[in-house]
């Protein structure tokens, strides 16, 4: 079993709270250190109280989702003696209604292009087995009830 930890810290200062005008803007901070300025979409909280320049929750599922396909991807290349020298996704969301009528992430589709170098180039069909596995394996798509599609480019 591990443990994950995350802090998330948001200050009001001298914003008008009770007038719902105050901004969503906050800050993020992870284990090792790193901090990420993070706020509402504004396709949620309209600006300017939230802030487009900041990474929101439904860009971070995304991300999450992306990011844990490409490190199982990596694994089962390297198991399978294949280089791979570069791995790219545009990755994307749809937050709709479910059918519980309730707001979700329905939808994300990653889009990895995958290059590869040296004497043992994968096939399309292992390409597509090792995404396949790789879907299989990632823990973020374990733990989510949204359809996660992989179509390699």
């Amino acid at each position: 079993m591990a443990q994950y930890t995350a802090e998330i810290l948001w200050e009001r200062g001298d914003q008008d709270f009770l007038g719902n005008t105050y901004s969503r803007r906050h800050v993020l901070r992870f284990d090792g250190g790193a901090e990420v300025a993070a706020s509402s979409s504004p396709h949620v909280v309209p600006l300017p109280m939230s802030d487009a320049s900041a990474v929101d929750p439904e860009e971070m599922f995304v991300a999450s989702l992306s990011n844990c396909h490409m490190l199982w991807f990596l694994t089962m290349a390297v198991k399978r003696k294949f280089v791979v020298d570069r791995y790219f996704d545009a990755a994307t969301g749809v937050m709709e209604k479910n059918a519980d009528g309730k707001m979700a992430m329905t939808l994300v589709t990653l889009r990895p292009e995958v290059a590869f170098s040296g004497e043992n180039i994968p096939t399309r069909e292992q390409i597509e087995q090792m995404h396949h596995r790789a879907h299989e394996e990632c823990f973020i798509a374990n733990s989510v009830k949204t359809e996660v599609r992989c179509e390699p480019a």
